[in-house]
């Protein structure tokens, strides 16, 4: 029986090896790329770009809130168009609130204190003017020092209540340009600071509102790798073609904008501090428009090709 039952499982082993090699030597298709991108040039620079709202300077706009608490509602969500100075959340203002209603109650005070002086004043002037003897200068005097003490202690309540609502106003943060809203950081009922606002995903501080300009344009930033900057032309006006990622070999004609002659650390796309690698880049700012058929957003990376020298 043991001689019989080596013989099966021995048998067993040849076909199971049998049927595995029929199995793995099946020749499978190669599946095509999703999406292939061409050089478009014969001597064509390769740079990653960014998309971003079309801007004279910089990139997006940030807002950063004034001063520090808890953010008790949001007006506006992603997306939305707005004008200049539209509000778009409120931070906590119940302790700002409370100094300024006691600010109103001392100019009121003071404003009281002053118009007792001024009627202390004219009783005394009245009394010096029908009889001298009646008053002292010395009284006199101190009426009028008292009046002008009572309106400088006005215009510094008054200093101080327009002060603190001044401040009392910065508790509502609002756009500071006519734009679309790209991206609200904060929720309700989150922290913000004059910082920014906590990312749970990268566990860093970001701008508390992030907007765009309303414009028919877009831009793309395009960094290209320090070892390929040599091969630029030195001409001032620079042809590239921006590819977007997963189109099939589908092309945008970019128009050149200005170039920041600085190499910067290869950072900004990975949104990382630290590189292990010291790896720099130069910025180039191109611009295009937007085609109606294809999905373009901020913050979208794409190919970029610019046209090196002959």
């Amino acid at each position: 029986m043991k001689i019989k039952h080596l013989f099966i499982m021995a048998g067993a082993g040849i076909l199971a090896g049998i049927i595995s090699a029929i199995v793995y030597s099946e020749a499978h298709p190669i599946q095509p790329p999703v999406a292939v991108s061409y050089n478009p040039y014969d001597n064509g620079v390769y740079a990653t770009g960014i998309v971003e709202s079309y801007q004279v300077n910089g990139s997006n706009v940030n807002i950063y809130p004034e001063v520090s608490g808890k953010v008790t509602r949001i007006f506006l969500k992603d997306g939305d168009v707005v004008n200049k100075d539209t509000p778009i959340l409120a931070i906590d203002d119940s302790v700002q609130r409370g100094i300024v209603d006691k600010d109103e109650a001392q100019v009121k005070s003071a404003q009281a204190s002053l118009i007792n002086s001024k009627d202390q004043l004219n009783k005394i002037r009245k009394s010096y003017k029908l009889n001298h003897q009646s008053v002292s200068l010395n009284d006199l005097d101190n009426a009028i020092n008292a009046v002008k003490i009572a309106e400088e202690n006005v215009k510094v309540a008054q200093g101080q209540y327009q002060s603190d609502k001044a401040l009392l106003d910065k508790y509502v943060v609002k756009s500071s340009i006519d734009g679309t809203v790209l991206h609200i950081e904060a929720a309700v009922g989150a922290y913000v600071s004059p910082q920014g606002s906590y990312d749970t995903y990268t566990q860093g501080m970001l701008p508390t509102v992030q907007m765009g300009v309303v414009t028919p344009y877009m831009q793309v930033r395009a960094y290209v790798d320090e070892i390929l900057t040599p091969y630029l032309p030195t001409s001032s006006k620079l042809e590239a073609t921006m590819f977007i990622r997963g189109l099939d070999n589908k092309s945008i004609p970019l128009e050149f904008s200005y170039l920041q002659p600085f190499t910067i650390p290869n950072i900004e796309l990975s949104d990382q501090r630290n590189e292990r690698v010291d790896v720099r880049v130069l910025p180039i700012i191109f611009k295009f428009k937007k085609p109606d058929d294809i999905n373009i957003f901020a913050g979208q990376l794409v190919d970029v090709f610019i046209k090196g020298k002959a």
